[in-house]
């Protein structure tokens, strides 16, 4: 007999790599249309219904996500069909039970009987498959050369444009369909659903587009420094702006602590940049103060460097456990640059630079109107099944069936 052990294999972990921030994605769980929706309204509709939600589930699951473009268009022509549960006139609203679940979970279920749920979760489920989408685009897809990373121009001005239109979805989200849910509904939203934590994500994504940019214009050699102070900036305001959102939530921080771990990452890697290019630009000046306003601005992006690569180490720590990319555009020029122009400041300047620490006289970085909107997104047609014209009840329009009806009482 051959030894039982020799059979066995190791299961290969694989940890995932994360450009950009992309929670776990929500998937939809069978759910009964039948029932509730039986009678009042045609058959067809209801099939149709059901077997869009169905297929979702299923090639979700099957792929785990990964069939981005297929899930995406299934999930647009199934927001046509959802729409017309959401119509006051059907008075359909609140009869179908709609059922969710993190992808990685398959104990635990969010059950809602609201068609704008309903509504809202397909939208965030396009939302998160764009991040997604956005974050392929800047992991190649040969990783064999994991120390050396080169990424064109082009995947990442097309991933500025996915993360705009994520963040896009996820004001429309926030604004327009939020508003119908009622504070009880709202209460048995997933954490990752919540008000400030969508803004938060909304936010961010722009504040991650203005990082690709900045990037983009370290290796345009017609970028000026002002352009690129103005890029960090920027970048540091977008991340600033998260944290507060996601800060201000009714949230705790252990519900949401890898996403929190990302936007303290990403805001002390934005601050190094903003403080490096400000003291670029400074130490041009004429004024012996202007130098050393310089080399104070310079140790500070190196201090926030340092800090920035045990925020990182935190976030793949923090479940679900990830791996940072290698160093790659902005940051591998940053990661060079900022200690070799901190360190050439402390020989310069070392005991003046000391003195105005001593007294925190490091320089306010200037402020900016912000460049990145998310992209605008309206609701599409809702779906032609909705017409009650084209109804039929046992093989004639149902208007006429219910005129019938009522002739039929009036007669009697």
């Amino acid at each position: 007999m051959g030894c039982t052990s020799s059979t066995l294999h190791k299961k290969k972990i694989t940890i995932p790599e994360a450009v950009v921030f992309v929670p776990t994605l929500r998937i939809p769980v069978s759910s009964d249309f039948q029932r509730p929706l039986k009678g009042l309204i045609p058959p067809h509709l209801i099939d149709r219904l059901s077997s869009f939600r169905d297929r979702i589930a299923l090639v979700a699951e099957d792929t785990g996500g990964s069939a981005v473009s297929e899930l995406k268009h299934a999930l647009e022509e199934y927001l046509g069909l959802i729409l017309g549960l959401t119509r006051k006139e059907y008075g359909l609203e609140e009869l179908v039970e709609f059922k969710w679940r993190k992808l990685d979970d398959k104990r635990r279920e969010t059950n809602i009987s609201n068609s704008w749920f309903e509504l809202f979760s397909v939208i965030y489920m396009i939302a998160i498959l764009t991040l997604v989408e956005a974050d392929s685009l800047l992991i190649p897809k040969d990783q064999s050369d994991s120390s050396e990373r080169m990424v064109s121009a082009d995947s990442q001005g097309d991933a500025v444009d996915l993360l705009l239109k994520a963040s896009g979805y996820l004001q429309f989200c926030v604004r327009t369909i939020l508003v119908h849910l009622a504070p009880d509904i709202k209460e048995k939203l997933p954490k990752e659903m919540q008000e400030g934590v969508l803004e938060a994500l909304s936010i961010q994504a722009l504040g991650e587009g203005t990082e690709l940019q900045l990037g983009l214009a370290v290796e345009n050699q017609k970028a000026t420094l002002a352009v690129k102070r103005r890029l960090a900036c920027e970048q540091l305001t977008y991340f600033s702006r998260a944290y507060y959102s996601l800060s201000g939530s009714n949230v705790r921080e252990d519900d949401v602590k890898k996403h929190s771990s990302f936007i303290r990452w990403k805001y002390l890697e934005a601050k190094a940049a903003a403080y490096y290019y400000h003291g670029l630009i400074l130490d041009k000046g004429n004024e012996p103060s202007s130098h050393v306003s310089a080399g104070c601005c310079l140790l500070a992006a190196e201090e926030l460097l340092s800090e920035s690569k045990k925020a990182c180490l935190s976030f793949c720590l923090a479940a679900p456990v990830t791996r940072a990319p290698p160093l790659w555009g902005l940051m591998k020029h940053l990661s060079k640059k900022i200690p070799d122009m901190a360190s050439k400041k402390a020989q310069m300047y070392g005991y003046l630079l000391d003195q105005e620490k001593a007294l925190n006289m490091l320089p306010d970085l200037p402020e900016f109107q912000l460049s990145l909107r998310p992209d605008d997104y309206e609701l599409p047609a809702i779906d032609p099944a909705w017409n009650r014209d084209n109804w039929e009840f046992l093989g004639q329009p149902l208007k006429d069936h219910l005129n019938d009806s009522e002739n039929e009482t009036e007669t009697d």
